[in-house]
């Protein structure tokens, strides 16, 4: 986290999600319902089904938030946030994400920056109804250090994925687990005196839209255990339940995020704490 002295790294590849929503790729792109890039989509009697899919898929997009959280906790001091991304897919099923968002500047990690950014690499198959999803994420914070800080705010966080689809609703299991970095220790390197710690996240999602509405509702619960500063330390629990109204290639969001720690920030306010997060986002 980035706060003054935890560093969390956010995944949010789907742009104008609630805080809490998946980050990364969907995967290919059905080529029925895709039109190439630059023209527009045939009739849907006239489609041609046999046409193959295209190899490679380029995504995007930018967003507002009124407050950057990620796994229930603020990263830019309870302010509002303006956050991009750009997903490259082949048809394999590989894909390779770049996502940044504007940070506060206050936080240990990020030195006296004001940025973080998400590299990220995966691979996503369907397999007799379930989505298998994996890959690689590295957390990157580009920052001016004080003279003195030796601190270390970079590291990598594998994951993977289970989801299913019934209807209108997915149901998703998710596990990201960091190994000893010392990112995560509990000096942040600053003095080499605390050992390198390892963190684990769980987390358990279901979304459903809404038949025949532009309307989608979520939820999500997650667990993150340390000891490090993912973890506050030890371990907490986060939980929100959210909705998003999509217009054309416009998504409103609006979600209510929780947590059962406690973050005191420089100005005495709780990071942790209860909030509404709104988010306005456009897509290409």
């Amino acid at each position: 986290m980035r706060f003054s002295h935890v560093s969390l790294g956010a995944l949010a590849l789907a742009v104008a999600t609630p805080a809490f929503a998946d980050p990364k790729p969907a995967g290919p792109v059905d080529p029925v319902a895709a039109a190439p890039a630059g023209e527009a989509p045939a009739p849907a009697a006239a489609a041609d089904e046999t046409a193959p899919p295209p190899e490679i898929t380029v995504t995007g997009g930018v967003t507002l938030v009124s407050d950057y959280r990620f796994r229930g906790i603020s990263q830019t001091n309870l302010q509002p946030a303006i956050q991009g991304t750009l997903s490259v897919t082949h048809k394999s099923g590989f894909y390779a994400t770049v996502w940044s968002s504007s940070t506060s500047g206050y936080v240990t990690f990020s030195g006296t920056g004001s940025q973080e950014i998400d590299a990220i690499v995966g691979y996503s198959k369907t397999v007799g109804g379930f989505k298998l999803d994996g890959g690689l994420l590295y957390y990157i914070y580009p920052r001016s250090r004080p003279v003195g800080d030796n601190s270390k705010g970079d590291f990598f966080e594998p994951y993977a994925d289970v989801s299913y689809t019934l209807g209108p609703v997915t149901a998703k299991v998710t596990v990201n687990y960091a190994w000893k970095q010392k990112a995560l220790s509990l000096d942040q390197g600053q003095t080499g005196l605390l050992p390198k710690n390892d963190n684990v996240y769980l987390a358990g999602d279901l979304s459903a839209a809404i038949p025949k509405t532009p309307l989608s509702l979520s939820a999500h619960i997650g667990h993150t255990w340390g000891p490090s500063w993912l973890a506050l330390g030890n371990e907490y629990t986060d939980w929100g339940v959210g909705a998003s109204l999509a217009w054309k290639n416009l998504t409103l969001g609006v979600s209510y995020v929780d947590t059962d720690g406690v973050f005191t920030l420089a100005n005495g306010k709780n990071a942790a704490r209860s909030g509404v997060v709104v988010s306005l986002g456009a897509s290409f």
